[in-house]
């Protein structure tokens, strides 16, 4: 008999301490508080990630909602996972928009058909993965090439924060206390809070800077009267995309980003749910990836699993699927307030700016995090020219024309880590075989 798509989710008292599958539920009291707090933890990324690229933040809220019940129904409630704004976009969607870090992005619609293309490709890899399964991506994106790729687009994006703050003094040093103010929250708080250091750094560098400016005249004021303006509740601003081969060439490679990303977090799911997981692994990235394509049909970001949600099973040992229903329900009701959205975007520049100094270095930090859980030895003359060439190109955003479009730092270094890696591990094999 065939296994049906959906569990049947069994009912557990909720002990304390006990642990509760993706197939088991909690009492509805204490499902309701599980999706909130699942919310609270994906809210500063997802925030986060669209203002730095200059999209819409309440839009990305509400998309993050209708994809995380997307991702729920292709993978048959048997993954637990909440998806929000992916960090690894950024780069390449300033490149192709040459956004300047400030407002709306004027060329987002660009973005767009970049972000439709890479969840294509996303779901293509996904279709293959439910066909033949894992190993030939294992085959492909080493711990060297992910850690290599995730690094290298951290890099990439310090010229942008750096210069998002370089207006003024009064900036700049704001930037820097916004900088201490996420390191503060990082070291001083514990638990939950702990793993929102984001989101706190970001909300005391804002009360200073309401305190500095609208306060004591420093500075441009914070201006609230959009929100006073905005309405309670109204249909989030949906934006067309549109279709550029640049931005699509450039954006699409970011598909590896995520599968690397995604398969790491089911297996750490797996691991400490207690479940084998792999066999919906190829269902999760088809899942994601039209996740992403919707999302990017309508305005929003690129999509991705969280691993602040990830964090938040690890410590409750939670992981029922349904709890991710009702926090993607609770996203899509923020979704519809227009005037959540308008305070959002009172987030003053220099904050963001330092905030980005933070969350860009974090995101070459990963990369490094990933070779060393691996234990990726660098003094193997294969893994080093990978990761030297790489880092270096993306670094130094090293550009080829290809005839009727360009492929940026980001994209030529994705490509050069995945064809080094293949070509000199062949080579080695073949001088291996001679001697």
């Amino acid at each position: 008999m065939a296994e049906p798509w959906f569990p049947r989710w069994r009912k557990k008292s909720g002990v304390p301490g006990e642990v509760i599958a993706p197939d088991e539920r909690l009492p509805a009291g204490q499902m309701l508080a599980m999706g909130a707090q699942h919310v609270v933890a994906m809210f500063g990324s997802t925030v986060l990630a669209p203002l730095l690229m200059g999209f819409d933040a309440n839009l990305a809220i509400f998309m993050s909602g209708i994809g995380t019940l997307l991702f729920f129904v292709i993978t048959g409630g048997r993954i637990p996972s909440y998806l929000g704004s992916s960090f690894a976009f950024i780069g390449v969607v300033i490149a192709a928009t040459g956004y300047g870090g400030s407002g709306a992005n004027s060329d987002i619609a660009l973005a767009l058909g970049g972000i439709i293309a890479c969840g294509v490709v996303y779901a293509l890899i996904g279709l293959v993965v439910m066909a033949v399964g894992t190993r030939w991506i294992e085959a492909l994106m080493p711990p060297v090439v992910t850690g290599a790729i995730v690094t290298m687009i951290g890099l990439n994006l310090a010229p942008v924060a750096v210069e998002s703050v370089s207006a003024s003094g009064f900036d700049s040093w704001m930037a820097l206390l916004t900088v201490l103010c996420i390191g503060g929250a990082a070291v001083l708080t514990r638990g939950l809070l702990q793993r929102l250091l984001i989101l706190l750094g970001l909300l005391a560098a804002y009360l200073i800077y309401m305190l500095l400016t609208n306060g004591l005249g420093l500075g441009a004021p914070i201006d609230f009267a959009p929100v006073a303006q905005a309405a309670w509740f109204g249909v989030p601003a949906f934006t067309a995309p549109a279709f550029s081969p640049h931005a699509m060439v450039l954006i699409a490679p970011v598909a590896v980003i995520l599968v690397a990303e995604n398969l790491g977090h089911v297996k750490a799911v797996s691991a400490m749910s207690g479940r084998h997981l792999d066999p919906w692994i190829g269902r999760a990235f088809l899942g994601d990836g039209l996740a992403t394509i919707v999302s990017g049909s309508v305005g929003g970001t690129g999509v991705t699993t969280y691993a602040e949600n990830i964090g938040v099973m690890a410590v409750t040992r939670v992981f029922s699927t349904l709890i991710f229903v009702i926090a993607a329900i609770m996203a899509l009701v923020l979704g519809f307030s227009p005037k959540f959205g308008a305070l959002i975007h009172t987030i003053p520049g220099p904050v963001l700016g330092g905030t980005s100094i933070v969350v860009f270095g974090l995101i070459a930090a990963a990369g490094a995090r990933i070779w060393v859980q691996n234990g990726v030895d660098l003094s193997d003359n294969t893994n080093l020219i990978v990761v030297a060439v790489t880092l270096v190109l993306g670094a130094g955003n090293f550009s080829l024309n290809l005839g009727g479009f360009t492929l940026d730092g980001i994209g030529t270094a994705t490509f050069a880590a995945l064809l080094l890696n293949a070509l000199l591990r062949r080579g080695h094999q073949l001088s291996s075989t001679r001697e």
